[in-house]
């Protein structure tokens, strides 16, 4: 079965980093387009970051752009996402899915999703 487990999440203050983890597996990992999104309370589900792991290509939302970062180690079937000069805005659980369309934000497209990680920035 495939499985996304997000992990790095936390607390931090404004202009803070942090870095998220997705391990994944069940899977080639590189049979899948990878993304994070993210959704605060009361508000919809935002695609954040998204890359097409077999080239490596990115694409980001306007609201992270130089902030953010998504990379991946193929090696370890794992994807990542720095975040550097945290805003309270970030405030969210961020999530990161799997799909076979690849460089896309609409959340319907992505076929497997993790839990969640919980970051708040104050």
């Amino acid at each position: 079965d495939v499985q996304l487990v997000e992990s790095g999440g936390g607390s931090v203050q404004a202009g803070g980093s942090l870095r998220l983890s997705c391990a994944a597996s069940g899977y080639h990992y590189n049979n899948y387009c990878m993304a994070w999104f993210r959704q605060a309370p009361g508000k919809e589900r935002e695609g954040v970051a998204t890359i097409f792991t077999r080239t490596s290509t990115t694409l980001y939302a306007d609201s992270v752009k130089g902030r953010f970062t998504v990379s991946q180690d193929n090696a370890k079937n794992t994807l990542y996402l720095q975040m550097n000069s945290l805003k309270p805005e970030d405030t969210a659980m961020y999530y990161c899915a799997a799909g076979s369309v690849c460089l896309t934000f609409a959340a319907e497209l992505y076929n497997f999703w993790g839990q969640g990680t919980q970051v708040t920035v104050s």
